[in-house]
Parts: structure tokens; sequence; C-alpha cells
């Protein structure tokens, strides 16, 4: 198995430091309103990651944080005139209550920032004690960017390039030794919430916030840390440069990142009127049709959003799901409780699909080529099964799919669902009808249980419906 690793700019062989084990930490969401459709893909791109590895048979121990003290969160507290632990609070369930439909699996562990400021101070004093940080008169700390010398090697950035004028980094003040010195903690200002420490009042800076809760959570060296490719810089890198500069061991083995998410082809921003939450788009899809369509790109390449490109995922779950009724269905009707000979054949020729899932989920990860293997073998289903005439066979068939489906997180599994009497006693008048050739009338009831939101399909093991 490989995967691309960002600092490396390659793909390597994947090897854990730990046989068998893999610590694994995403960067979470600053919690301050709904999630939007940005924040979803790495949820989604590197839950499946997860899936993964737990289906080649790994113990993943997956940390994913949620940023609860935030200049956005106490931005929002003072519009809505309540305590910024309050908006955190409330956003923390409304993600979790999206998450969930996306299907993302909750992590091993979902530390908060305002938890873990012991440890923060900790690692800041430790900082201090090694030269890499300092204190101005008021009270902020600040890191000392240029003593780390490999500062700039995720982002493969030169630091005697950013001096000269990049400014991505630069933190306002006149305070700090070095323009490039970042914030590891701030003085309180009024109204915002603080914390004791040694050098003032006040809040951690967002990089060491993520730095302290994967060393408790997961140790001072990590398997993967992932998250969207706009963390890389500044965030990722000075992630590494106080892990490293305060553990003296390299921080994480591998890093990945994937691309960003365009909105009909511009960039998503709420002043150009096309920011989505994923609240707002489950109004319009069913969630797992958003996971689908993350899914139908490589995590890599920047994807684009539309209601075109929705809608086209939305077909092609349905391709799956049609499948995967069929098979249901069929074991309704089935005859035979064992496999023929022929059946325990065309079991075999399933492993072609699974190979080619695997080869693609070897590759970086690759699930829009894992989608292609699933299609086939959605098509190998359509061409089977109705020719079967065992249970046995057609379970199998379903475990996997099933089992294919669920390492992408989709849920094909079919929710057992009543229909109203009356719904029921329509589509019997229907079939009594097509056998007395009344199609006129059969024609009529149809057209009006698709009014009343459930569509009919009529095939050669009898009539099929779903909700319209």
């Amino acid at each position: 198995m490989k995967l691309y690793n960002t600092l490396t700019k390659r793909k390597e062989e994947f090897a854990p430091l730990e046989e068998g084990k893999v610590k694994m930490y995403v960067c979470g969401p600053t919690v301050y309103n709904y999630i939007h459709i940005g924040n979803a893909r790495p949820m989604i791109v590197f839950d499946s990651v997860r899936r993964y590895l737990e289906y080649k048979g790994y113990d993943v121990n997956f940390v994913s944080n949620f940023t609860d003290v935030d200049d956005k969160i106490i931005k929002k507290s003072m519009e809505d005139d309540i305590p910024a632990e309050d908006v955190a609070k409330r956003y923390i369930e409304e993600c979790k209550k999206d998450m969930e439909g996306l299907n993302v699996k909750p992590a091993t562990t979902h530390p908060l920032a305002t938890q873990e400021i012991d440890g923060m101070i900790e690692m800041i004093a430790s900082l201090m004690e090694k030269g890499y940080a300092y204190a101005a008169e008021d009270g902020t700390v600040y890191f000392r960017t240029r003593k780390f010398k490999d500062y700039g090697k995720l982002s493969h950035k030169n630091i005697d390039d950013l001096q000269a004028g990049h400014r991505d980094i630069k933190v306002t003040g006149d305070l700090k030794e070095d323009g490039l010195d970042f914030v590891l903690w701030k003085p309180k200002k009024e109204g915002e919430p603080y914390w004791p420490s040694p050098w003032c009042d006040g809040r951690p800076g967002w990089h060491i916030e993520c730095s302290v809760m994967a060393k408790k959570y997961l140790g001072e060296e990590i398997d993967i840390h992932a998250g969207g490719e706009d963390l890389i810089f500044p965030h990722h890198e000075n992630e590494i440069a106080q892990s490293e500069a305060a553990n003296g061991v390299t921080f994480s083995k591998y890093w990945m990142h994937n691309a960003f998410l365009n909105i009909d082809n511009r960039k998503m921003s709420k002043s150009s009127g096309n920011f989505f939450t994923v609240r707002e788009i489950s109004k319009d899809y069913d969630l797992q049709t958003l996971r689908f369509f993350m899914l139908s790109a490589h995590y890599r390449s920047p994807l684009n959003f539309s209601a075109e490109l929705m809608n086209a995922a939305k077909s092609g779950l349905e391709r799956i799901t049609t499948a995967a009724e069929l098979l249901l269905h069929l074991q309704k009707s089935a005859a035979e409780e064992t496999l023929s000979a022929e059946e325990e054949a065309s079991l075999q020729e399933t492993g072609l699909y699974f190979k080619k899932f695997e080869d693609a989920m070897d590759d970086d990860f690759n699930t829009a080529d894992a989608i292609a293997a699933v299609f086939e073998f959605v098509k190998f289903i359509n061409t089977h099964a109705p020719l079967s005439h065992s249970t046995a066979f057609l379970r199998a068939l379903s475990t996997k799919l099933e089992t294919l489906c669920g390492i992408l997180g989709l849920d094909i599994q079919q929710k057992e669902e009543m229909l109203d009497a009356d719904i029921v006693q329509l589509i019997q008048e229907r079939q009594t009808a097509r056998k007395e050739k009344n199609f006129a009338r059969a024609d009529e009831i149809r057209d009006l249980l698709l009014k009343k939101g459930i569509q009919l399909k009529d095939t050669r093991e009898g009539v099929q419906w779903k909700r319209a």
C-alpha cells in the first residue's frame, strides 16, 4: 500500500511505526457555525482512509479535534450575546449530527482544545527552556522560527524567501524578535475567555493546540497527520516546528492533504454567494449522495461542486442501491438454500472486483477507481443474480457488495419500510389490472402512486417499489 507524502512529495510504501497499529491525527473544524461542504471533504476522505486501514487489519487510533476557542467563536458569541463556551458546545453537537448524516465514524478520541490548556502551557514552557520560545513584555509568547533549522520542510518554502516578502505567517505587533516568529500564547482581551499562565492571563495560539492534542492521545511520534491542503502552511508547518523542537523526534511519518473544493468552478466564499453548509445541502440531497460525490474524485484532485455533478452522483449511487435492492428482492423468491456448482464458480469470479478495488485503494487511496470497481461488480450482479435460484448465492453477493461499499462509508442496506394499507391495496389492484390486461387502469394507478411519492418498477421477478 502506497500513499502520497506531502513531506517528501512522492508516493511511499506505508509502513507504520508499530506493526499492526496506526496512529492518525486529522485536524477538525473550528466550531462557530454549521460545517460547510469544504469541511466535509477531509472528514469523508480521511474517514474512508481509516475504514480501509481497518479493513486491511490495522488497529487505528484515530484522533480528530474540535477547535473550541478561536477568534471566530468569540466573534460569534459577541454577535449572539452568549458565552463563547455555549457557541462551541452548540456547534460541536450540530457538527456531530452532520457527521452522522455523512456516515463519518466517530473518532477514537475527539479532544477539545479548551480541555488541554495545561498540556499547552507545559509544552510552551518546555520550548522556552530549550530556547525555542520567548515571552514579550505584554506576556505574549512567540516561537523562534529561525531557531528550528528544518522550518519549511513540509510546505517546501525557503525561510529567507519568507523573510524577503512572504507575509502568510507574520503576526502584527512590534514585540517579536523576528517578523517570522509566531504566537504560542496571547494575552486576554476584554470579554474574551482566558486561562492563567506563567506569562499572562490569556489563551493559546491555534498551532500549539494540535501539537499538544496529538502528543497526548497518540504520542510524540505518529504515523499519519492529515487535513486540507490549506493547512499545510502555516498550520502544519508550525505544528512540526513546535512538536519536533519540544519532543526531539520526528512528529509525523506521513502527511496527507486533500485538495480544495470549488463551487461551480469558483472558490467557495460567503461574499461570492456560493457558500453552502452540509445542513443546507441535506435539504436537497441525501447526505450519502454528498459522500459519494466527494469520493468520486481522487482526494488530491481539486473537486468542483455543482447541481449537475451532484445529480450525476445521485444517479451513480442509485445504480449501486438498486443492485442491493434487487438482491434482497430475489432472495424472497429463491427456491434453493445451498449454492450450486455454477454459483460457486461465479462467486470465485467476484474476487476480480475485490482485487481491482484493493489495487485502487492501495494506490494512494484512489476512491474514484475503487468506485469504478464497484460499478463493475454491480454489472456482474445485474447479470448473474436474476439467473440464480439459491438464497446462499444472493446473500453472498449482498455481503460482498456491502463490504466494498462499507469501506467507502456508503450505507446501502435497505431499511425495512412498511407501506400504508391504502398504498399496498393500490399496488395489488394494479397487479390485478395488469393480469386482466386492463393496462389503462394499471397506468392510472401507477401515476397516482407516483403523485403519492411511490415509484414502481416491473421486473421478471415481480413489482418493486421505492420512494420517488
